[in-house]
């Protein structure tokens, strides 16, 4: 009985020795590694959080946020049905394979078959191991039964897929998806399922690209194992499909838009944009296109918005992101170019809201002069009496800055900087009637933006891109009168549209910048709205292109592969007047503004001195000479005015004297019997 009692003490001491080795061996180890520390890739996703574009790690490698949830049912079963059968049942370790590898070992003097479970395998992806060693494999079946504790089953499943080797810089099911078969790993095949359970178990050895029959035999090797759980006909079918033998590239839309999201919020690791996936796709691949099309140095840039909450749905920053001759990494759709016509509508909007013209209101298309300022129209005809509903959809540019004139360039650049959208005019310019035809710049955006404004009945939203910026935007600003911007809308939706383009489903207007170095045009239907740009990026001239041939096209392509059939724009307004020019107020049934001339002939001009000239005029003794003032044309008698003060001149002489009341500037008008002027601006020193 003595003896019996001291084998039993030896063997508690024993015991309690070994369990303080085994307490002491895993206080050593630490605590668990449970993931928390992992970096992934960013990813930015679009409205519906389809993949736009993902950023590998800062070492290049690709590793991406993935859950059980986004990966195909059937992958998991496979998966599980290979690699742990017990997956769901074990704590950590499966004894029952530890038994059996434990035997095959010692019957075969050499390692047959693991007993890693798939916890195992996450603990060693977390702590990899630089050995192989009985001391290491001990250490990973503590960490698996210490994540098992702190972790849910679904959750160490997350992490291996997220974590598993599958070949060159590839980490996670998610990312070698993407590289081996172009798509998300949501909905498998059967064949690529097996694929990439058995690539982690050798990942470089088995690499598809590199060597795809050893992959395939590793694929079929799953798919054999998969008999209880698979059908016997589709393991046949799956055995049949070849294997991948290149790595496609990681999606890439939305270039910019994803980058400048990246910038505004770096530590984010997810970013959700307001675009839609499939269109801008789709208006990728048209940019492209036509950018081909028109020859190697063009560039084309689309914006798609809803007008409605501002969100942008697809925005096209260049032809190619890689295409180096075109500039691709430049954003065009925020480059200030010069919008040639594509700002009229915004004058005949103020003229509608002023009550100055009608749609069917007649303005003089002729010579006209703005002192020494004489529009021209683009083919240097003009087209005599015409409505503004025609002169607005001819692009007509005198009856424009006629009415710029009265309207205001100032006013014009205050509304259209009220609205969100302001000109960019040169360093120490002010508004001037040039910037009816494109003498100011603006952006693509901005002005996508103010057309939005025109198709909301004359208030703008600010555009938007990313979803976190949604709840903060800014509330809506004035553009336009609604009836003012109805009229507006109205005219553009009669513009004549392309050949083969559908009539009267797209308001829009095209404009040309001088030089034909920017063409554009921008439309909207009742729904979207879409802005396109085409030229250089550098600036340069590209003879013969126009809004009209080389935008325009575009713009309605834009439309077409959209998806969704033009919508109706909004219905008129209160305030709206439905009437023939005959049946208008007096007031509205013609335009007669004092700036036409009949011909420049008959205006009267200052012919000498010129407009801004230095004038000597020192006679000696601080006194000045007499200055003469030469006048051609206009209906006598003429009123000539030094400074806004009328100075005597003989009937029949086109020569007036003046003495100037001492150095600096002076303001010589002369004036018709018709009222036609002529002004300029001379330095007197």
């Amino acid at each position: 009985m003595k003896r019996i009692r001291l084998i039993a003490a030896g063997l508690a001491a024993a015991l309690l020795l070994a369990a303080a080795g085994v307490a002491g061996f895993v206080a050593s180890l630490g605590p668990p590694p449970l993931g928390q520390g992992i970096a992934y890739g960013t990813v930015v996703v679009d409205r519906e959080g389809r993949l736009l574009r993902p950023y590998a790690i800062a070492d290049g490698r690709w590793r991406l946020p993935v859950r059980v949830e986004d990966v195909d049912p059937r992958f998991v079963r496979l998966l599980i049905a290979y690699e742990d059968k017990r997956f769901h049942e074990h704590a950590g370790v499966d004894p029952r394979a530890l038994l059996r590898a434990a035997y095959l070992w010692a019957a075969n003097g050499r390692i047959v078959s693991g007993a890693s479970t798939l916890t195992m395998q996450v603990a060693r992806l977390l702590e990899p191991r630089s050995e192989r060693s009985l001391v290491a494999k001990l250490r990973q079946m503590v960490r698996a039964i210490q994540i098992e504790r702190a972790l849910r089953k679904e959750d160490i499943l997350s992490l291996y897929l997220a974590l598993a080797p599958y070949g060159g810089n590839l980490e996670g099911v998610r990312a070698a998806s993407l590289a081996y078969f172009g798509k998300e790993p949501r909905r498998l095949a059967l064949h690529e399922a097996a694929l990439l359970v058995a690539l982690p178990q050798s990942p470089e050895m088995r690499r598809p690209d590199r060597a795809p029959a050893i992959a395939r035999r590793a694929r079929d090797r799953v798919l054999v194992r998969a008999g209880d759980i698979i059908p016997a006909d589709e393991i046949a079918q799956a055995q049949a499909q070849a294997v991948p033998d290149a790595r496609h590239p990681m999606p890439m839309l939305a270039p910019q838009a994803a980058d400048q999201a990246l910038a505004a919020a770096p530590d984010a690791v997810l970013h959700r944009l307001t675009i839609d996936a499939p269109l801008q796709a789709a208006l990728e691949t048209l940019a492209r296109e036509r950018a081909q099309a028109l020859g190697p140095d063009i560039s084309v840039a689309i914006l798609a918005v809803d007008h409605a909450s501002g969100e942008v749905r697809a925005r096209v920053a260049s032809a190619g992101y890689f295409d180096a001759r075109r500039a691709g990494q430049v954003d065009m759709t925020q480059a200030v170019r010069s919008p040639g016509s594509a700002l009229k509508p915004f004058i005949y909007g103020l003229g509608f809201e002023d009550g100055l013209v009608h749609p069917e209101t007649l303005i003089e298309d002729r010579p006209a002069r703005f002192g020494r300022y004489a529009p021209e129209n683009f083919d240097l005809t003009f087209q005599g009496t015409v409505t503004v509903r025609r002169a607005l959809q001819m692009s007509l540019n005198v009856p424009a800055v006629v009415l710029l004139e009265k309207v205001g360039a100032s006013r014009l650049t205050a509304r259209l900087a009220q609205a969100g959208g302001a000109p960019a005019l040169p360093k120490g310019e002010v508004p001037g009637l040039a910037m009816g035809l494109g003498g100011v710049g603006i952006t693509l955006t901005d002005l996508t933006m103010l057309y939005g404004g025109i198709a909301r009945l004359g208030t703008t939203v600010a555009l938007v891109e990313r979803a976190a910026d949604l709840a903060a935007a800014r509330p809506p600003r004035r553009l336009l009168d609604p009836a003012a911007a109805w009229y507006t809308a109205n005219v553009l939706q009669g513009t004549p549209p392309p050949e083969n383009a559908p009539h009267h489903r797209v308001a829009f207007k095209t404009g040309t910048s001088y030089g034909f170095r920017d063409a554009w045009a921008v439309g909207f239907d009742g729904l979207r709205t879409v802005g396109v740009w085409v030229g250089r990026p550098d600036g340069m001239p590209v003879p013969g292109m126009t809004g009209r041939n080389a935008a325009a096209p575009v713009l309605f392509d834009a439309f077409a592969r959209s998806g969704v059939s033009p919508q109706p724009l909004p219905p008129a307004p209160r305030g709206v007047i439905f009437a023939s020019t005959a049946r208008l107020p007096r007031t509205l049934q013609r335009y007669e503004p004092e700036a036409f001339a009949g011909g420049s002939a008959n205006a009267p001009r200052i012919v000498y001195p010129p407009h801004g000239a230095r004038v000597e005029a020192a006679a000696g003794g601080g006194k000045t000479e007499p200055l003469a003032l030469k006048i051609a044309g206009g209906a006598e008698p003429l009123t000539v005015m030094v400074n806004g003060r009328s100075v005597a001149a003989e009937p029949g002489r086109r020569v007036v004297f003046f003495d100037p009341e001492g150095p600096g500037f002076v303001r010589l008008t002369v004036m018709d019997a018709k009222g036609l002027t002529d002004s300029i601006v001379i330095r007197v020193q």
